[in-house]
């Protein structure tokens, strides 16, 4: 279980911006997720209050939003969403792809006071 290090890592990024523009607390953390990114967002969810406990974050709260993995098939060369498609192309059947899109996690949204 990753998850809880590459939170612990995004609490230290969001303590330096917050301190840096002079913010004490945060109220709100919003994650775009992607669905390829390889982060289980139950987990993310479980490991969150660990991450935050005693930080400025404390009593935040954790919200996620999910990314579509959209590839792009490099034999036909069809978009499709590969977790919809258990990454087979719906169009020639090839699992010679390349991602698009949902392969991150990205902090999209940081609410202070």
């Amino acid at each position: 279980m990753h998850e809880l290090g590459v939170i612990s890592s995004m609490v230290k990024t969001i303590e330096g911006i917050i301190k840096e523009q002079g913010f004490t607390k945060v109220q709100k953390l919003v994650l775009e997720v992607g669905e390829l990114s390889g982060i289980v967002p139950h987990y993310m969810e479980v490991c969150y209050p660990a991450a935050v406990y005693k930080t400025f974050m404390e009593d935040s709260v954790l919200e996620m939003e999910t990314i579509p993995g959209i590839v792009l098939c490099k034999d036909c060369g069809k978009e499709f969403n590969a977790m919809a498609h258990d990454f087979a192309c719906p169009e020639c059947g090839s699992h010679n792809m390349e991602i698009l899109s949902g392969n991150d996690v990205m902090i999209k949204e940081i609410l202070c006071s």
